[in-house]
């Protein structure tokens, strides 16, 4: 099956970056009404967006698949597909990136670093972009759940990024090691975590993971947050933002669960400007597994706005 995988890699490569995103994309989009788990994106838009009509979502959900098909195949020219030189910027470029100048501040200040991101547009460019500009960061990752795949894609992640840690148990040690040794930590903050702690997402309570949190309050470190925007003709721009201004409890430490909503707020802002560009398949909000308790305290809280630090 590994070998089926790299055959399928190797005839993208040929292709060439546009042309397999285009047929990437062109193959979701089509096939998307068929696909069970295809509900699940239109329920999601539908809670979201209750004021968009039905053909509106539709098409959300219609584009959303597109950009994960085009991300897909996009995987296959990972290598070569970040070409942004900051020496360089007006050298026309696939990639153009805003706020380089936060990526050199991590790299100089010497201390360690949390960037959260989340499932937009092709999220892998980030972890690129700070291996090409040896910013030493290690990105968490979820595999594949097929083996096959989830062997390739390693591999190609493994050529093209710095550090990986996998989601499992006991990453979180991992991960800490990193921090410990003044890395930096990059990881995606926008999918269910059975255990986490609860926020506002897109106006409904989320289960979300606080390891970010918990990170940011023991290492006192800068918490940036950064984004994938696809842009048409096969461009891409990367958005890192100032640090955040984390909310602090009484004793004037980080509030876990404070800095995860407002984290999550910052990735709100993402998916509502750019909706179609979001991973709607995937089974975010599970009210079943919030506890009364939790669900009161979520209730009692007020809307937490993104504060950024004068940098």
């Amino acid at each position: 099956m590994i070998g089926v995988v790299r055959t399928l890699f190797a005839g993208l490569r040929l292709l060439g970056p546009e042309r397999s995103s285009d047929l990437g994309g062109w193959l979701l989009r089509t096939v998307s009404p068929l696909i069970p788990v295809n509900r699940v994106a239109l329920a999601n838009i539908r809670a979201a967006f209750p004021e968009k009509d039905e053909a509106e979502v539709q098409r959300i959900a219609r584009a959303a698949w597109e950009n994960l098909g085009r991300t897909a195949a996009e995987y296959a020219h990972l290598g070569t597909l970040f070409d942004y030189d900051y020496h360089n910027p007006d050298k026309p470029s696939r990639v153009e990136v805003h706020g380089i100048e936060h990526f050199i501040a991590l790299k100089d200040d010497g201390k360690p670093g949390l960037i959260f991101s989340a499932h937009l547009a092709n999220w892998e460019l980030p972890a690129i972009c700070a291996a090409t500009y040896d910013l030493e960061t290690t990105a968490v990752f979820r595999a594949p759940n097929d083996p096959a795949i989830a062997a390739v894609v390693h591999e190609i992640r493994s050529g093209a990024m710095g550090g990986l840690a996998a989601a499992k148990q006991g990453a979180a040690f991992a991960m800490q090691g990193v921090l410990e040794n003044g890395g930096h930590l990059g990881m995606l903050i926008d999918q269910h975590f059975t255990r986490g702690t609860v926020v506002p997402f897109l106006g409904r309570p989320a289960l979300t993971n606080p390891i970010m949190g918990k990170f940011a309050r023991r290492f006192e470190c800068p918490v940036h947050g950064v984004r994938v925007i696809r842009l048409p003709k096969h461009r891409f721009r990367l958005e890192l933002t100032p640090p955040l201004d984390l909310p602090r409890d009484a004793a004037g430490e980080i509030d876990v669960q404070g800095a995860m909503a407002m984290m999550t707020a910052v990735v709100d802002g993402w998916v509502r400007e750019y909706p179609e560009q979001w991973l709607w398949m995937h089974r975010r909000w599970r009210p079943n597994m919030i506890s009364a308790a939790a669900l009161a305290q979520y209730e009692r809280g007020q809307a937490v706005t993104p504060v950024f630090k004068a940098t």
